[in-house]
């Protein structure tokens, strides 16, 4: 698994090696939730996520000395295989402003933002995100997902050749406890949507860490470079959309 640090017009990367539910469904005690292939179809929203994750850091504890988890800050994500972690971070203050997981056919950008405690943050952002992709000439559609209403977007881009092309993406918003996580999967995810895909099982895995302090809502979550991160040279860029 490689971390990628990228800035926003030049490449830089880091690299380093990584080795009771509502449902009625139990996990194993493992620490892994359930299968999401194990729940009923009418499992849905808040219960599906208690049931199978994403985590909230109370639900999912980090243990800083498990050699699978990426502590990141504000995410923390277990490396498994069939994807890479690259983090895109500001060229100027190198900042980490998301994170990447990155598959031979797909892609899934995530960022976490802090949200009020009895108040859905996604509805209004979904609304936004609508509204914007109408603005730029492109269209946005809603979905039924398993976490709610997701949204699929179709909007017009430049290749590198020069010419316009149109780029897909699936846009899923999971609410946790004061938090929202956005998720943005590009390629294969974008089109076909699969639980036991490994881009969703990969965010199924991921626990948010919002921190107990006072933040507004819509405030990112602060992310951070992992330790022990170091720099290599740059890689392939990620999959054509």
């Amino acid at each position: 698994m490689i971390f990628r640090r990228r800035g926003k017009d030049t490449s830089q990367s880091s690299e380093e090696s990584t080795p009771d539910h509502p449902s009625g469904v139990e996990d194993d005690g493992s620490g892994e939730g359930v299968r999401a292939a194990d729940l009923d179809a009418d499992v849905t929203g808040e219960d599906y996520r208690r049931a199978v994750g994403p985590w909230d850091g109370s639900e999912r504890p980090v243990d800083p000395d498990d050699p699978t988890s990426i502590d990141l800050g504000g995410i923390v994500v277990k490396g498994r295989p069939g994807f890479e972690l690259r983090l895109q971070t500001d060229q100027q203050s190198g900042d980490v402003q998301a994170v990447l997981l990155v598959a031979e056919d797909g892609a899934a950008e995530l960022r976490a933002f802090a949200a009020s405690r009895n108040m859905s943050l996604w509805e209004s952002v979904r609304t936004e995100i609508a509204a914007d992709a109408s603005r730029r000439g492109g269209t946005a559609t809603d979905l039924d997902g398993r976490y709610g209403t997701e949204l699929r977007v179709k909007a017009q881009v430049r290749t590198p050749e020069g010419k316009t092309g149109t780029q897909t993406s699936r846009i899923v918003g999971i609410e946790g406890p004061r938090w929202l996580l956005r998720v943005t999967y590009l390629g294969r995810p974008a089109m076909e949507p699969e639980p036991e895909y490994v881009l969703e099982a990969a965010v199924r895995d991921l626990v948010v860490v919002r921190g107990a302090g006072a933040m507004p809502p819509r405030e990112q979550i602060p992310l951070r470079l992992p330790a022990g991160a170091r720099p290599v040279a740059d890689a392939p860029d990620e999959p054509a959309q």
